[in-house]
């Protein structure tokens, strides 16, 4: 089958690779431009044109995919089918219609659940305990298609965006190949979306603002949905520091919302709405990262000290 893929980030990358592994004719592939990344803001290109490039692929980074010209060029690749893995932009009409075998989208949720761009990290956020990952078949609504094939997958208690992210990447490309064979063989037909929907948008840097009424439980999920990016953040005595790892501490203390109740050890414990959050390893803003204890004894802090109101 000639597939014209389109991707963008790691995430993509698994479901890319097997498709050529596997025998797939991927005639090309489409992902986002080139953009400035880091402090330097060096001009880096995406993990996908990265793999397409080794691997020998041609590779499309239009600025927009709405063109004419840009359709006439998608044409002129006469692709059978098109596979869409987290790249970026919603495809329109014009595309859907070009395959003769439709547009194939993996997501990395149960749909209906989690709709949009950050299924991951709002499934963790919200503190799901399992996620997974969907084939459908795409149409002009936001992750709305008819479903081909899911596999649900368990989150792990010490789960991140970054570390759940690479094992939905595994089970997207595994059921990627599973969901193309079933269509060839006809032995799977894709069905309509039943159930409630609920919806992913994309994160902003301020939907990592840590608000220390929530309880500990939510910070910390909080934390591990938005590491690495944007990252969970507070301020002391108005220095931005960055959360990068915690725990739900299991001291039946109580404390006070944002107070620094204990320093011990490797652990600065804080007092949330409910329970309290320990603090391992943080980064102030311009600094390398450093223990929760290194943190501490660099800043004199107190216990008794509060991290600055929302």
């Amino acid at each position: 089958m000639r597939i014209l893929y389109f991707g963008t980030p790691d995430f993509a990358v698994s479901s890319l690779q097997a498709l050529i592994e596997s025998g797939e004719e991927v005639v090309a592939v489409v992902t986002q431009p080139d953009r400035a990344k880091g402090r330097g803001h060096r001009v880096t290109g995406p993990p996908v044109k990265e793999f397409a490039l080794s691997s020998g692929l041609p590779v499309f980074q239009p600025a927009g995919i709405r063109t004419s010209a840009f359709l006439e060029e998608m044409a002129a690749m006469a692709p059978d089918c098109i596979v869409v893995v987290a790249y970026g932009k919603i495809l329109p009409v014009s595309l859907l219609k070009l395959p003769p075998r439709g547009c194939i989208n993996v997501h990395a949720s149960l749909l209906p659940q989690y709709r949009g761009a950050a299924p991951i990290q709002w499934a963790l956020m919200n503190g799901e305990e399992t996620t997974g990952i969907t084939t459908m078949f795409m149409d002009e609504g936001l992750d709305t298609g008819n479903i081909l094939m899911k596999e649900e997958v368990k989150i792990e208690a010490e789960d991140n965006a970054a570390t759940l992210s690479r094992r939905l990447s595994h089970v997207g490309a595994s059921l990627l190949i599973r969901t193309l064979r079933g269509l060839e063989e006809r032995s799977i037909s894709p069905v309509p979306q039943s159930g409630e929907a609920s919806y992913a948008p994309p994160l902003k840097k301020e939907d990592g603002k840590i608000n220390w009424s929530l309880s500990a439980r939510q910070i910390y999920d909080l934390i591990r949905g938005t590491y690495p990016w944007p990252g969970a953040y507070c301020f002391l005595g108005g220095e931005k520091i960055n959360v990068m790892k915690a725990a739900v501490s299991l001291h039946a203390h109580e404390g006070s919302a944002g107070r620094i109740e204990k320093i011990s050890g490797s652990e600065i414990l804080v007092g949330t709405g409910e329970g309290l959050l320990a603090l391992t390893e943080v980064q102030p803003e311009g600094k390398r990262i450093m223990s929760a204890s290194s943190f501490a004894n660099g800043r004199h802090l107190k216990e008794g000290a509060s991290f600055d109101e929302v």
